[in-house]
């Protein structure tokens, strides 16, 4: 015989059937977020300007503008995190039925996700016009400060063929006397010197070094063309071999200071995105917060 058994009713737990991800509130935050982005820019590149100026001594250096301009990324970066985070929070929907610790924890991400969108829309859509706008200041002390260090930036040059001899081959074929014309001007055959002079500079600097054999016949070169002693002919030629030496130095120590503000700046701004990560993040939760407070005020008065 056949034992009836009691039915027993288990309570299976309603999932929703609704996303707990609000994306108008996000991208309502975002869009905030990056509007505050271009006009934070916009003064920062209007303040910027105010450090440079095409007049001598009247311009901030390079690394002063440099810093203030990391600062203030850092300052955009904040701010607009903060902002985009916290409308986040305070234009959602409240969730009824959840937990308060589900609460903060859906705020938070709400305010990961609004920084999330907005850095994107930025790097995708904004990436060259904030770098264009940023970079106008860098640009007009760069070019101020070429007029006063010819020399230098064009030993900076990648390429060691390009390196501007012009000068150095006028400066080692100088006449003693400048009231004296330089032996041999009037056959033409200076023109073949400084040419010949240019090239040998060229190959010594690719080579690293100026060779016993290339120094001998410069020195001779420039006592034959100049009127200079043996003895003036080889002072000229050492003093005019340093100036190439410190230009190379002072490039060398230029293209490793702009190396390590460049290595500053990339890490200064991964670690300026990552708290402002945390910046939107926290703002959301105060904003989601103060927003479900203020209702329930509301409708309990």
């Amino acid at each position: 015989m056949a034992i009836p058994t009691a039915s027993i009713s288990v309570d299976t737990p309603v999932e929703s059937s609704s996303s707990a991800v609000s994306w108008g509130p996000v991208i309502a935050g975002a869009f905030i977020a990056t509007v505050i982005t271009m006009v934070l820019m916009l003064v920062g590149t209007g303040l910027g300007l105010t450090l440079v100026s095409p007049f001598s001594g009247e311009s901030s250096s390079a690394a002063t503008v440099s810093i203030y301009a990391a600062i203030w990324l850092v300052i955009v970066q904040w701010a607009s995190a903060g902002v985009g985070g916290y409308l986040t929070g305070r234009l959602r929907t409240k969730w009824v039925g959840v937990h308060n610790d589900e609460v903060f924890f859906r705020d938070t991400a709400h305010g990961f996700l609004t920084w999330a969108v907005a850095t994107v829309v930025v790097v995708m859509f904004l990436g060259s016009a904030i770098s264009s706008i940023a970079g106008g200041a860098a640009r007009t002390v760069t070019a101020a400060a070429a007029t006063t260090t010819a020399a230098a930036a064009s030993a900076a040059s990648d390429n060691v063929s390009d390196l501007s001899t012009s000068y150095f081959t006028d400066a080692l074929l100088r006449p003693a006397d400048p009231r004296t014309p330089t032996p041999g001007a009037a056959a033409g055959s200076n023109e073949a010197a400084a040419a010949e002079l240019s090239r040998i500079l060229v190959r010594s600097a690719a080579n690293g070094e100026f060779s016993a054999a290339d120094r001998t016949y410069v020195e001779r070169l420039i006592a034959a063309r100049t009127g200079l002693s043996e003895t003036d002919a080889k002072a000229r030629v050492d003093a005019v071999l340093k100036e190439i030496d410190d230009a190379k130095v002072a490039a060398q120590e230029a293209a490793d200071t702009a190396r390590k503000s460049a290595a500053t700046t990339a890490l200064l701004g991964a670690l300026s995105l990552v708290i402002g990560a945390f910046i939107a993040s926290t703002a959301a939760a105060i904003g989601g917060r103060q927003r479900d407070e203020d209702e329930a005020v509301f409708l309990t008065t």
